[in-house]
């Protein structure tokens, strides 16, 4: 199979580009990077403190990849149809000199640059990252209620200088900030509403993402799973909702917006309603493997070439090459049988 055909259109930057597509004719349009395998937080839903506690090995440094090989990847991949790369971890923010890296990547013709974040550190370097060329920011933050909040992310972080980040990223032109909130069943359920509430009318879009079995060390079960519709339906009767359509090939969140004109809100219902016939990501780890789905197992070593000498050519085709026999659908598929299968952890690629 051609891992690559002309597109008959433009796509939306009016740019004409050879994407890349898989066997189920999904085309490769984002990238998501993460740039560091360490975070300041330990969710118990990503990266839990008896797993990721004091006598963790992290990648050394040298086995990260830098910069350079970010953006030459990034760059082979603009070259395959990809048009926004976002930048994760772990928690992005922790990797020096991150506002470097976001100008390498704003410069590839044809990328936007995004960023997830945990928000711990996002009041300092906002403006710097604008400044640089990011374009948008995504913060999670998983309820307003601080107790709740501290005990998620086990730092006993506090939910104000979340809010702060967010804010200051606002005031940097990073609008409007995407919110991220995972949701679990008796532990932060009952405080949904209060966050819609909170952000009902700001300018921020929250999102509401249902409790996923990424990796392998998250204990997950489907007992602890909220599904979207119970949170919307949640939402709606105190904050009437009416669907929209979605904004891109791909998007996974299901849109929604306030009939008061309060703004937008989405879910993310990867258990319950699976969009993987959608899909239309990559992630490459901190340590250079490409992963062509969340759920994956294993990956394709990009490293090894990139140190090897492999140019833009070399990779292209790589990945190219890779993208084309993907026939990743495993939400689609979840199921008892596949329970105790291995997956990456999410701490390595990002979510």
């Amino acid at each position: 199979m051609n891992p690559t055909r002309q597109t008959q259109g433009t796509d939306d930057r009016g740019a004409e580009a050879a994407a890349a597509v898989d066997r189920f004719g999904r085309p490769l349009r984002d990238l998501r990077i993460s740039v560091t395998d360490r975070c300041n937080f330990r969710c118990r839903y990503c990266m839990p403190r008896e797993v990721f506690g004091p006598d963790f090995t992290f990648l050394p440094r040298d086995q990260i990849l830098s910069f350079e090989e970010i953006a030459l990847v990034a760059r082979a991949s603009a070259s395959l149809g990809v048009r926004k790369v976002r930048l994760t971890g772990g928690e992005p923010l922790l990797r020096a000199e991150l506002p470097r890296l976001v100008a390498m990547l704003a410069g590839v013709s044809g990328l936007e640059v995004a960023l997830t974040t945990n928000g711990s550190l996002l009041a300092q370097q906002a403006r710097a990252l604008a400044e640089a060329g990011l374009g948008r920011v995504t913060v999670s933050l998983d309820s307003l209620d601080d107790g709740i909040f501290r005990e998620m992310n086990d730092a006993s972080f506090p939910v104000r200088l979340v809010l702060e980040g967010i804010e200051a990223a606002a005031r940097a032109g990073l609008s409007p900030v995407k919110v991220n909130a995972v949701v679990r069943r008796g532990v932060n359920d009952h405080t949904a509403v209060e966050l819609a509430r909170h952000f009902h009318g700001s300018g921020h879009v929250l999102r509401f993402i249902e409790y996923m079995d990424v990796g392998t060390t998250n204990g997950w079960r489907l007992d602890d799973v909220v599904p979207a519709r119970e949170i919307l339906a949640a939402v709606d009767r105190e904050l009437p909702l009416e669907a929209i359509e979605p904004a891109y090939r791909g998007e996974v969140a299901r849109r929604y917006r306030y009939r008061d004109g309060g703004g937008e809100v989405g879910f993310i219902t990867s258990v319950t309603q699976p969009f993987c016939g959608d899909c239309t990501r990559a992630r490459l780890s901190a340590e250079g493997v490409l992963y062509t789905c969340l759920f994956a197992a294993a990956g394709t070593d990009l490293r090894e070439p990139l140190r090897s000498g492999s140019g833009e050519a070399e990779l292209r085709e790589l990945l190219g090459r890779v993208w084309s026999v993907r026939e990743d659908r495993y939400s689609e598929q979840r199921s008892a049988e596949t329970a105790g299968l291995p997956r990456v952890e999410m701490s390595y690629i990002g979510g």
